[in-house]
């Protein structure tokens, strides 16, 4: 099963878990001080907020695969339409551990294509400078758009 993805950046933790706790008729499957995770089945959505993003909003988009030849299917076709994508294989970011494929649409919206391994007990370890970042990245250069 794939999964879509949202992430959005927001102020106020408690308020948005309150507000989407209501809107999705459940409470988050994952809660911490700043990241929360809804894992609804109708529609098939991982839903995150968090303190940690760039800016409030949607963040990034993407897709949840369950296996890691799923990853590497998706990964291959934006290849061959000429994508550029960047691997990030062992990422340590939103309290998992993950291997990811990372591209941005041509609006520059980023996209995360990501297989979960394993939790972790942070939000981020150092090594994924892209997730949530606070940096003055674009998108394109954290998702791999000015690459090849």
């Amino acid at each position: 099963m794939t999964r879509l993805h949202v992430h959005v950046g927001v102020e106020d933790l408690s308020q948005s878990i309150r507000f989407y706790s209501a809107l999705f008729g459940q409470a988050p499957a994952v809660e911490k001080t700043d990241y929360a995770k809804w894992m609804l089945d109708d529609p098939q959505v991982n839903f995150a907020i968090s303190t940690q993003a760039a800016q409030t909003g949607v963040d990034h988009l993407g897709f949840q695969v369950e296996t890691d030849a799923e990853l590497k299917d998706v990964a291959q076709r934006l290849t061959q339409a000429g994508l550029a994508t960047r691997d990030e294989p062992g990422a340590r970011c939103c309290y998992a551990r993950s291997d990811k494929a990372w591209t941005a649409d041509p609006q520059d919206v980023a996209w995360e294509i990501f297989h979960t391994t394993g939790q972790i007990q942070v939000y981020r370890e150092p090594a994924d400078p892209c997730c949530g970042s606070t940096e003055s990245q674009t998108k394109s250069d954290c998702c791999g758009t000015a690459a090849a």
